[in-house]
């Protein structure tokens, strides 16, 4: 495992994170994979044009943070797995997980997938 990749894919989730608390849709251009596909909690999978329309909605959550975060690293791909906590918009605790697969493109590293689940 390369450690540069390593922490360069931590900082990656946490800017993928940062970017689902904020609504960012402009960094999720940047993170995302042409042919990006995220399957949601409740069982729709939306590519990346359906990903960013969801990103660009109102965001209903406050104070999301990641935790266990486990990066597996497979040569040109990884997988990331974590906790997340987050309040309701009426304050009260929730939790989930999710998955994200990663590939090497190029020189940097792009999202093609995640699963959330809550």
């Amino acid at each position: 495992m390369s450690a540069d990749d390593l922490a360069r894919l931590a900082e990656l989730n946490a800017d993928y994170v940062a970017a689902v608390q904020a609504g960012d849709v402009q960094r999720f251009e940047t993170l995302l994979a042409e042919d990006f596909r995220c399957s949601n909690p409740g069982g729709s999978i939306v590519d990346k044009s359906g990903f960013l329309a969801q990103t660009a909605l109102p965001v209903t959550i406050r104070g999301l943070e990641p935790h266990q975060v486990e990066i597996r690293l497979f040569g040109d791909a990884a997988v990331i797995h974590a906790q997340t906590q987050y309040r309701t918009s009426a304050g009260e605790p929730r939790h989930g997980r999710y998955t994200s697969v990663w590939i090497r493109q190029g020189t940097g590293w792009k999202a093609v997938a995640a699963q959330v689940m809550r």
